[in-house]
């Protein structure tokens, strides 16, 4: 009976997610386990014995891999010989935490959010996790899970959980290709959470703010400024955006005929696309961006390296020389202060103006449009409200800003 092989396909690979064995043929299977997570297997028999085999995970061994190491397999035992005892005869030689994370990243890529999300798994694993990084990934324990963990687990509570949880899945995947066996050190359920006291839960919504009168009074001192990262601070302020958003503008995202900035979703924090209508001024302050450059991937707001965008902490740091206790996102409060206080705009267009989702999921479905012309109308008595008020703005300046 001939030998039927290459059932699945690659599309057919990343549809499946019924639990259980899928067949490529010749004894190759896709296992996906009730998690949803997916592995290769080999099966065959032996002394009238089932073997399993493991190939590695579907995230870093592809079907094309997978079919090769099968066909070796097959090969194998045509000629009398156990692969997996074949396998274990040739113990390779296993990489170093840091080779291991380097090769998760790159191989997870496509599935980030975005640049900022990369950077951020790249920073974590090679700063905080430095003692990890020379030690062989088979040698890897709980003591020096712990010996990683310790220093930032209270006082950085947020980055610590995250380095944790980033951690394991590098270990998860090192353990997929045969680098380790065992449990995983660095398993928070049943393990660390008894050798780690409950971290502090991060503080939202408490983000130092600006109180929205004294706004006019920073962008008058933000205009006497020369430097690129207070021009990024102003357009921040008038288009309440995320400092997130600012950085990672794109001139293809705008329609300067049209004054909109549309931020795609995978920038956006709720995944969903967000179209921001541009005052007057916030145009101006795009027109003198386009004297250095209009190129569709180039950054609005450029770092110092060529492609490469302003430095993320760029516009904290204006606020820190400027003296001024408050943070970017809290000008989002300003924003919404003013909104609430001085305006008779509805509170679903304020809220759609920060780009937060409003409302049940029936509310949203029958919601589709995203009131462009009225928050146009908001954002320009923003913009109005934000202007520096000529005769009281020194004052206002100096006693700020003392």
């Amino acid at each position: 009976m001939a030998l039927v092989l290459n059932k699945l396909s690659d599309r057919k690979v990343t549809s499946i997610t019924k639990a259980g064995r899928h067949s490529d043929g010749g004894g190759l299977y896709l296992v996906v386990d009730k998690s949803g997570a997916k592995r290769w297997v080999f099966l065959y028999r032996r002394n009238d014995r089932l073997r399993e085999m493991g190939l590695g995970g579907n995230v870093s061994v592809s079907l094309a891999k997978a079919r090769e190491m099968a066909k070796d397999a097959r090969e194998k035992l045509q000629a009398g010989i156990d692969p997996i005892e074949a396998k274990n005869a040739v113990p390779s030689e296993a990489p170093t935490f840091g080779e291991c994370a380097d090769e998760f990243i790159e191989a997870m890529q496509p599935s980030f959010r975005n640049d900022k999300h990369i950077a951020q798994w790249k920073m974590t694993l090679k700063e905080y996790a430095k003692p990890l990084r020379e030690k062989k990934v088979d040698q890897i324990t709980t003591a020096d899970i712990l010996e990683v963990l310790k220093p930032i687990w209270l006082t950085k509570s947020e980055t610590a959980s995250r380095l944790r949880g980033r951690i394991e899945r590098v270990l998860d995947a090192a353990k997929s290709k045969g680098y380790r066996t065992g449990e995983n050190p660095a398993l928070w359920r049943g393990h660390l959470a008894n050798l780690l006291p409950k971290r502090t839960k991060l503080s939202r919504g408490h983000h130092k703010a600006m109180p929205y009168v004294d706004v006019p009074a920073l962008i008058a001192a933000l205009r006497d400024r020369p430097a690129l990262a207070a021009k990024a601070l102003e357009f921040t302020v008038l288009t309440a955006a995320r400092s997130g958003e600012t950085y990672g503008m794109r001139w293809r995202e705008l329609d300067r005929k049209a004054a909109i900035w549309t931020v795609p979703p995978e920038r956006m924090k709720a995944f969903r696309e967000h179209r921001v209508p541009l005052a007057p001024r916030a145009m101006e302050i795009l027109d003198e961006m386009a004297i250095i450059g209009t190129d569709p991937d180039a950054f609005v707001f450029p770092g110092q390296n060529e492609g490469k965008s302003l430095s993320s902490a760029s516009m904290e740091a204006v606020l820190e020389r400027m003296e001024v206790d408050v943070t970017v996102h809290g000008f989002r409060s300003s924003f919404r202060d003013w909104c609430g206080e001085e305006t008779a705009f509805p509170r679903e267009i304020a809220e759609a103006a920060l780009a937060h989702v409003v409302g049940d999921t029936t509310e949203r479905a029958y919601r589709r449009g995203d009131a462009i012309a009225k928050r146009r109308e908001l954002m320009e008595a923003w913009a109005a409200f934000c202007e520096p008020k000529s005769v009281k703005a020194p004052e206002m300046i100096e006693d700020i800003f003392q």
